[in-house]
């Protein structure tokens, strides 16, 4: 794979004479420091991310025109200019529209640095080439070579969402199948897929898994380890069938006998991943064309009604695609979305690009007030949970590691211990899917989170008028008292996997109070992804030029490109929504 890079521009004053040659090992040693620090970052697919640095200074604009020259061979998707002292402005800059930009300048006072730094800024703007301010808080000496923590921060935060916007350019978005049920999110724009990711969307028809599994195109080896993990490891929890006299119609409409539906959806989750990613096994069956693929680096599945009507459903196959692992061992979570919903399937590969870990595909079903659990239950929520809670809540679709089964948080593919993957599947129990929503059966994954950790929820949406944008809240999944959970969750679906969800609260607009951020939530879709990475999202947003309706963020630790500041200082929200329009997506 050629592998998206940061290119790092070690920039310097051109005068040779002495002050050249004063200025090459200081600002040569700027660049090996930054790419040392974002040679620690990872790919999602766990390789350490790749830095280039250009083959000399650059003083002027023919060792600027080497630099990109080298930069072109090299899937240079980012440059991070570096410079401690005055260079000349547009003669250095890196002119080429396609790459992000960001540029250091080193905050000493025996060379201007700062001076360029601003220089260069606003030749960025003039030319309408966004670019990201990088400069320290604290004056530093002029022989201090290390990397001040607010500097390490913006470094980091830049490589890794620039390594992001790389990691997603020419993949594909695969619709197995069409729209579920109405819901708006399944409609995929294709132009905004392309416009704003440089993704392609293709379509899938479901009955091509129908074939597969009828013309037995897949691995057959991997199929029997596959069914003898699931048997080991998946045990079947409640079923809410069981005494329920079911209407004809219903009792008619599963095909696949109940004991041969494990069977049934384990060749369903290998064939959902080929199709993906396609199988060299495949290629040695003679299936050639199957054996290639989609280059994909999302998908989602419709199932709802046309296949979740008399067949089983997809919910073992979207959990064991969005978790950590599978019969193989610790591997890469795939962003997959259930009911295709195409927006929370970009949630989901915006949030995994960013943390890493695996995304949880949610509805944002229920708020609980304090007064409403105290009703409920007798029982009055107590720490983070005592302003109430939002109950994220879907069918079985959630990664396992929402368990938070691997010492209590969720962890890259890379960190899953043996030991981790146990505990997220024993914290899980499988139950028949509920016959009445589900004709065709299935099972469905059934936890709790079981700590509290900290999490990010986010929802990518399309306005009429003003295109994609994007929702952020950062809070805590609670754990609560387990007689609150049980009289809470037998209130709805007690079969399926279950967030209680506390955003962090800030008194202002959105984030009011809880009731608030449920009110102000765009549709009836969510994400979760580990840690509080809200920042992360505003950094990449801007990059993608997708503008951000609501965020808890500190102020503070918001990252934009500097000529943000140009559409308004006083309203960062409505600058950035300004600015957003200006550029334009990314790919236009």
């Amino acid at each position: 794979m050629l592998y998206p890079k940061i290119g790092i521009r070690p920039v310097i004053d051109g005068r040779w004479g002495g002050i050249r040659e004063s200025l090459e090992e200081q600002t040569t040693g700027m660049a090996k420091a930054a790419k040392a620090l974002i040679e620690t970052l990872r790919y999602p697919d766990g390789t350490p991310v790749q830095v280039v640095i250009a083959p000399s200074t650059i003083g002027g604009g023919a060792e600027a025109a080497a630099c990109e020259d080298y930069f072109c061979t090299q899937n240079v998707v980012a440059t991070l200019t570096v410079t401690p002292c005055w260079c000349y402005g547009m003669e250095t800059f890196d002119m080429n529209p396609k790459t992000i930009k960001a540029v250091w300048g080193f905050n000493g006072t025996e060379r201007p640095g700062a001076v360029y730094l601003a220089a260069v800024l606003a030749a960025y703007a003039q030319k309408g080439l966004p670019a990201f301010a990088i400069y320290g808080r604290d004056v530093q000496d002029l022989g201090d070579s290390t990397i001040p923590e607010d500097v390490v921060e913006k470094l980091l935060r830049f490589a890794r969402c620039a390594v992001a916007v790389g990691w997603m350019k020419n993949k594909a978005y695969v619709n197995i199948g069409g729209i579920a049920m109405g819901i708006a999110g399944s409609y995929c724009d294709t132009n905004m897929f392309q416009k704003y990711f440089g993704i392609r969307a293709e379509w899938v028809d479901m009955t091509e898994i129908i074939r597969r599994i009828t013309l037995e195109i897949y691995d057959h080896d991997e199929y029997e380890k596959a069914l003898a993990w699931v048997k080991a490891n998946c045990p079947e929890g409640r079923d809410i069938n069981a005494g329920k006299e079911l209407p004809e119609i219903i009792r008619r409409s599963k095909v696949v006998p109940a004991d041969k539906d494990w069977e049934f959806v384990t060749k369903m989750t290998l064939i959902v991943r080929d199709i993906m990613y396609g199988n060299k096994k495949l290629d040695e069956m003679g299936w050639h064309e199957e054996a290639l693929g989609k280059s994909a680096i999302a998908a989602g599945f419709q199932g709802q009604r046309n296949w979740t009507d008399w067949l089983p459903n997809a919910d073992f196959t979207e959990a064991i695609m969005a978790s950590t692992f599978d019969w193989n061992g610790a591997r890469q979570p795939t962003p997959f979305a259930t009911e295709n919903d195409t927006l929370n399937a970009v949630s989901m590969m915006l949030g995994t690009l960013v943390t890493n870990t695996a995304p949880c595909f949610h509805d944002v079903r229920t708020y609980w007030s304090p007064a409403a659990v105290e009703r409920v239950t007798g029982q009055k929520p107590e720490g983070k949970a005592a302003n109430g809670f939002i109950h994220l809540l879907n069918s079985g679709a959630t990664a396992l590691d929402a368990t938070g089964g691997a010492e209590g948080k969720m962890k890259p593919f890379w960190e899953m211990t043996e030991t981790d993957i146990k505990a997220c599947l024993n914290a899980t129990d499988w139950c028949r899917a509920n016959y009445e929503y589900f004709r065709g059966g299935g099972f469905s994954s059934h936890f709790k989170s079981q700590a509290e950790m900290p999490v990010t929820m986010l929802r990518a949406n399309v306005v009429d008028g003003i295109g994609l944008t994007l929702q952020i809240a950062e809070g805590y999944t609670v754990k609560l008292l387990q007689e609150m959970h049980a009289k809470l969750d037998q209130r709805t679906d007690p079969t399926w996997p279950t967030e209680w969800f506390v955003p962090e609260l800030t008194g202002e607009g959105a984030f009011r109070d809880v009731y608030s951020v449920m009110a102000n939530w765009g549709a009836n879709h969510g994400v979760t992804v580990y840690g509080h990475v809200g920042a992360e999202l505003i950094t990449l947003c801007s990059m993608l030029r997708i503008p951000v309706t609501m965020h808890n963020v500190p102020a503070e630790k918001v990252y934009r490109p500097h000529c943000w500041a140009a559409f308004g200082t006083q309203d960062a929200q409505a600058a950035d929504y300004a600015a957003c329009k200006q550029y334009g997506p990314l790919y236009k």
